[in-house]
């Protein structure tokens, strides 16, 4: 019997750089691992600044220098459906991790973590939102997000050695 498939979700505050981001660097990654029909993806904002938008153009340029186009991604607020639906809801900050445990019940509070606890370079630190900032910060958020998506596939693999 294949085990079902998995389900996570980035939360950012706006879910126009660094969510889309995760979202775009976790889907490579898992296309490279040969998991990419094995685990739904998604992305939200704990804000609804951003509903309907495309993501940050700087966001776009840089994703696309790194081989994935995230120019298709709409931005979303997170809504109470998202705790049942994911398995894992991975917040970029403390705050936005904060908010979605103020937010969802807690018996969804284990699944709720900072994305980067899966980094190896840059454990339980917050992703910082370049939005303001210049290229350097869409250049650091987006290392941080590939180091956190290939740390995520590495535990995705070990969880599924150990159910199956």
């Amino acid at each position: 019997m294949k085990p079902s498939k998995t389900s996570v979700l980035f939360v950012c505050m706006g879910n126009i750089c660094r969510s889309p981001m995760a979202e775009g660097a976790f889907a490579k990654a898992l296309q490279l691992a040969g998991l990419a029909g094995d685990v739904t993806i998604d992305s939200a904002g704990t804000h609804d600044y951003h509903v309907g938008d495309a993501p940050d153009l700087r966001a776009q340029r840089t994703a696309l220098s790194h081989g994935f186009d995230i120019s298709g991604l709409r931005g979303r607020q997170v809504q109470d459906v998202d705790f049942d639906r994911f398995d894992y809801v991975l917040a970029m900050d403390s705050q936005n991790l904060n908010a979605l445990k103020r937010r969802a019940p807690a018996r969804h509070h284990g699944k709720i973590k900072l994305l980067l606890s899966f980094s190896r370079r840059y454990p339980n630190l917050d992703v910082p939102d370049p939005y303001y900032g210049g290229q350097p910060g869409f250049d650091l958020t987006l290392a941080m997000v590939e180091d956190a998506a290939d740390g995520l596939i590495k535990h995705l693999q070990a969880v599924r050695t150990q159910v199956g």
